[in-house]
């Protein structure tokens, strides 16, 4: 009985209990938009660039979603700033999108 009781334990704290992140993660479905980084160069942002990444089935993960990827993809020079989009579901198909601002 107590080794019943024990994994019932150890099954729900694994459950339960995830990994701790720097972002939110939902379980069972996600979308963020969170900001990255921001420099101290002024003035309004003239082009964007955007990089892409995907995963599947949590598996797998291909892309380029580097900062300067998106900056070579929207002819940028100087970056003002730069956020991050990311949607899951289940696990099973994943997105994640990182958008350079700049000149």
């Amino acid at each position: 009985m107590e080794k019943v009781i024990a994994g019932s334990i150890l099954a729900v704290s694994l459950a339960l209990g995830g990994c701790a992140t720097a972002y939110p993660v939902g379980s069972l479905y996600t979308h963020l938009e969170l900001p990255v980084n921001v420099t101290s160069n002024t003035g309004p942002p003239l082009k964007t660039g955007v990089a892409t990444c995907r995963s599947f089935l949590a598996l797998v993960a291909l892309g380029d979603c580097s900062i300067d990827a998106a900056r070579k993809d929207g002819g940028i020079a100087e970056v003002l700033y730069v956020d991050w989009d990311a949607k899951n579901i289940l696990g099973i198909i994943g997105t994640y999108k990182l958008t350079v601002y700049g000149k």
